[in-house]
């Protein structure tokens, strides 16, 4: 729901800037690049020194970018498998330098084994949720179900980790990735099953 509702409002806030972008002739593979590379910096950078504000204000300026070369692709007719193959392929990227920021200052600087964990299980089990579904995908199934979405996950990670940036206690964080750890095992089990399904009713 969040995906769907959220994206659509923020589509049509990024509208005229996709449109100005696409009348100077820039390719929406150049944006979806900026925007990853942004994301990465900001995660990367930041995260892992423990300027969980800043970063986090930083990610969120380039996760806006997902949106708009979508935006951009479709305006100018320029939707195209390679289009959808790299988008897919560079948010598994951005999703991983975000929690990979917050492993490497819990891990390191931060000292605390718990949030670190808990961090590291969000990374493995958010790519482990994409794959299920490419996976399902490319045996001609679907596995577009589950209860914590990739638009879900992002939004949560860094609401959370922006107010520990302001001064809230960690305590908010510890939680947030402890039940984003707990949705993503729970979404790959939907999605293992919702294929299962399926393919079981192929042999009927």
């Amino acid at each position: 729901m969040l995906n769907k509702y959220a994206r659509a409002f923020v589509t049509k806030l990024l509208t005229p800037i996709a449109r100005l972008l696409a009348k100077l002739g820039i390719s929406p593979d150049v944006v979806t690049t900026v925007g990853t590379l942004g994301v990465c910096f900001g995660a990367l950078g930041f995260y892992p020194r423990g300027e969980f504000l800043v970063g986090t204000l930083v990610i969120t300026a380039f996760v806006f970018f997902d949106t708009l070369d979508g935006t951009m692709a479709r305006m100018s007719n320029r939707s195209t498998r390679w289009g959808a193959f790299l988008d897919s392929t560079l948010d598994r990227i951005s999703d991983a330098s975000i929690f990979g920021g917050l492993v490497l200052w819990y891990a390191g600087s931060g000292a605390n084994a718990i949030m670190a964990g808990l961090a590291l299980a969000c990374l493995i089990l958010g790519m482990v949720v994409s794959y299920a579904r490419a996976r399902a995908e490319g045996l001609g199934m679907t596995a577009n179900v589950g209860i914590a979405e990739r638009a879900e996950r992002l939004v949560v990670v860094l609401v959370a980790t922006g107010f520990v940036g302001l001064g809230m206690p960690e305590i908010v964080l510890k939680v947030v990735l402890a039940l984003l750890a707990v949705a993503s095992l729970v979404t790959v089990v939907q999605r293992m099953l919702e294929v299962r399904r399926q393919a079981l009713a192929d042999r009927l």
